[in-house]
């Protein structure tokens, strides 16, 4: 499995699928298509039947049962898309092998080390893949596609594993928080499914952000600074004050664990209008909705200090923390559980500090735990993975259809 999960993860990697957030169309950007039809034919070569790709972008497959028994019908579901936040654009992956524990040099003026990245001394002896240090990579997650499509060829390939009905899917826009908006549950027929779309090995996850978005607008009059006294109005200013009043030490880079954040994403600005965008996390959903009041007790001292017309807030809800919906059906964690424990792989059962497609569709009426694909550093030149982690995640999806299948009678 090994080699199969390398060549597809380059190739698919060299495929520049970025989402864009400013986009309103599904998929947000028309590049996601050339990797679905990539996929789609790909299915089919494997040998997976009832193949779909809708309008929206959503691509549905199944593997057959090949068993007498009653099992629960899983599902397990990658992205397309990779992350806005850096350049997706003619990614030259570098293959290493038996990773020596140094430093990697990724071009004339990129390293990625040990140094600055302590999580590389847990490969040593590995095969890694790691950018040229000008682009991200895409394990996120296009790690996870490699190994769903490893794992359904190999159940292929193998028919005496008895397994009941799998369903597949790749889907767009995940990274912009929009991946289930259009996915169609009762089409895609799945009792429970698994997204692969963690990070280092063991990762097990079925508890999420709750997560919002904020859009945070002050307006301005620009005049003259020679003869502005008494008459302009700086909507910079404005907004700095906003952000001021935010918390200092609920952000990402100084929260962990089950600690929630408010993150400014971007500041853009003149004298007349400023926009800030932020996003809103926790994992609690009393301090969640609290975080989002926070945002309108603040909206208030700005427009009592500059006026009823000088600021707007707009706040968007992305998704809940899918434990709510996971912990009735928590057998489908334990059985992730126990497919880690019987390839020797010791489950890491932590809070996703994000959100996956799995937390929307568990609200969909799909519960969808989250499994490690094995990224790291992701969303940046400096994102790797393990070859070896990839053949344990695809080894995991194999395990896990047979322990459903073993469980019924």
């Amino acid at each position: 499995m090994k080699e199969k999960v390398i060549e597809r993860l380059i190739r698919y990697a060299q495929i520049d699928t970025q989402s864009d957030p400013e986009s309103s169309s599904t998929p947000s950007t028309k590049k996601q298509w050339d990797l679905l039809n990539i996929l789609k034919d790909e299915l089919a070569e494997i040998g997976l039947t009832e193949i779909s790709l809708d309008e929206n972008g959503y691509l549905f497959a199944t593997l057959p049962s090949n068993t007498d028994k009653e099992v629960p019908t899983i599902g397990f579901l990658a992205h397309v898309d990779t992350s806005p936040d850096f350049s997706g654009a003619n990614v030259q992956p570098k293959r290493i092998d038996n990773y020596d524990g140094g430093d990697i040099q990724l071009n004339d003026g990129i390293v990625l080390s040990p140094n600055q990245f302590p999580n590389l001394k847990n490969y040593v002896g590995q095969t890694l893949i790691t950018t040229d240090g000008t682009t991200l990579l895409g394990a996120d997650d296009k790690a996870g596609i490699a190994e769903i499509m490893t794992a359904m060829e190999y159940l292929v390939e193998h028919p005496e594993i008895k397994h009941g009905k799998i369903r597949v899917a790749f889907t767009p826009d995940e990274e912009i928080g929009r991946g289930p908006h259009k996915f169609d549950v009762a089409a895609f027929g799945a009792d429970f499914a698994y997204t692969m779309d963690g990070g280092p090995l063991g990762e097990l996850q079925y508890e999420s952000f709750n997560a919002a978005a904020a859009k945070v607008t002050t307006h301005g009059i620009s005049v003259h600074p020679g003869s502005a006294k008494g008459k302009m109005v700086n909507a910079i200013t404005m907004a700095i004050k906003f952000h001021n009043f935010m918390p200092q030490e609920a952000v990402p880079e100084k929260t962990e664990g089950y600690e929630g954040f408010i993150h400014l994403m971007s500041f853009n600005g003149s004298i007349e209008e400023a926009t800030l965008s932020y996003i809103i996390r926790d994992h609690d959903r009393e301090k969640f909705e609290a975080k989002k009041e926070y945002f309108r007790v603040v909206e208030q001292r700005i427009k009592e200090e500059f006026g009823e017309d000088a600021i707007t807030v707009e706040l968007e809800d992305q998704y809940y923390n899918m434990r709510e919906k996971i912990e009735p059906v928590k057998e489908i964690v334990d059985i992730a559980k126990r497919a880690m424990e019987n390839l020797n792989i010791s489950p890491i059962i932590e809070p996703v500090r994000g959100g996956t497609d799995g937390s929307q569709l568990s609200y969909m009426g799909l519960p969808t735990p989250n499994i490690f694909a094995g990224g790291e550093n992701m969303h940046g030149k400096f994102e790797f993975v393990s070859a070896e982690t990839m053949e344990l995640a695809a080894k995991v999806i194999v395990e896990i259809v047979k322990l459903f299948e073993a469980e019924e009678k």
